[in-house]
């Protein structure tokens, strides 16, 4: 089974906030897969179907943010997975909004879900995919940031982010990780 992750916080209040790209990714998958992700199961909105012959579960954590780590230590616990089975979707401050990096490993970087993430997880080796939100103008709170809509002019960018985003994850049920982050990381210039 593959699983992806995306991150938000739950409620209508958060729904358009830039905190929420990963659940905006997840709202995709389910649309183009036929997936709907309603069930409340381990603290978590999830649904699972089948893509390209791969059982596949699609979870929104339902735990706020700064706890994402709960909810899916249950599910990789529940499933008896590895943190290869999965992938996880978030916002990124330090990348230009609708700009994605895909990898295998690495720290938090000052983001509480993946901190949580880590922590439940054990480990700071699963894959993500972060989807950039740029930082706030300097002086600007990172919470208050976070937890605002994208401004239109950022809509377009970050509705392309979410396409590829689905493409990747896409490519991934085929291949390896590393794999697909050689196809869709940005080569440098």
């Amino acid at each position: 089974m593959k699983v992806i992750i995306g991150l938000g916080n739950p409620g209508k209040k958060y729904e358009d906030t830039r905190h929420n790209v990963g659940f905006m990714a997840i709202d995709k998958l389910s649309k183009e897969w036929g997936i709907s992700v309603t069930s409340n199961k381990f603290r978590a909105l999830v649904g699972e179907g089948n893509v390209q012959g791969q059982k596949v579960l699609l979870v929104k954590p339902q735990t706020y943010m700064n706890l994402s780590g709960e909810s899916v230590g249950e599910i990789i616990k529940f499933y008896k997975l590895t943190h290869k089975d999965l992938v996880v979707i978030y916002d990124d401050l330090d990348l230009p909004t609708g700009k994605l990096r895909l990898r295998e490993k690495g720290s938090a970087g000052g983001h509480n879900g993946i901190k949580s993430m880590i922590a439940h997880l054990g480990t700071q080796e699963f894959n993500r995919i972060k989807i950039g939100i740029s930082r706030p103008a300097p002086g600007g709170s990172v919470s208050d940031y976070v937890l605002h809509d994208f401004p239109k002019a950022d809509l377009p960018a970050i509705s392309e982010a979410v396409d590829i985003t689905v493409k990747a994850c896409e490519a991934w049920l085929r291949e390896e990780f590393i794999k697909v982050m050689n196809q869709f990381n940005p080569t440098k210039e």
